[in-house]
């Protein structure tokens, strides 16, 4: 193989690893959310038993355990799926102008975008009550 060859394959194999990357990490983002939403059912099931002890699926055998424990089992997983989202979108992120860049693309507009933070909204709520 001559030169250009090699670089035009090297160029080719690094796009390819970077979408790969990106499918990845949406795909991992995807069955987090998935679990997210098992987990708020499970919360919503949990407001409407009347039993002080629920029965709890862990791997192959249920378990009970109080109602309260339980809700506060649910709700630290929650926390810390959200999390592990948040992280997963910040970083595919970089990873996709990564990959614009590979490509040639320009950057994506208004991608990096991020919320106005409570203050930041007090702020401004205070300007046009004025």
């Amino acid at each position: 193989m001559d030169a250009v060859s090699q670089r035009v394959l090297e160029h080719l194999t690094e796009v390819e690893e970077a979408a790969e990357e990106v499918l990845s990490t949406k795909q991992q983002v995807v069955e987090l959310d998935s679990r997210r939403n098992r987990n708020r059912e499970a919360l919503s099931a949990l407001r409407t038993e009347d039993t002080e002890k629920v029965k709890v699926c862990f791997g192959n055998m249920f378990i009970k355990l109080p109602k309260l424990k339980t809700r506060e089992m649910i709700q630290k997983d929650q926390e810390q799926l959200d999390k592990e989202i948040n992280e997963l979108r910040k970083g595919l992120k970089a990873k996709v102008n990564r990959l614009n860049e590979l490509q040639g693309k320009p950057e994506l507009r208004g991608y990096s975008l991020s919320p106005l933070s409570t203050e930041e909204i007090k702020a401004i709520n205070s300007l046009f009550k004025r």
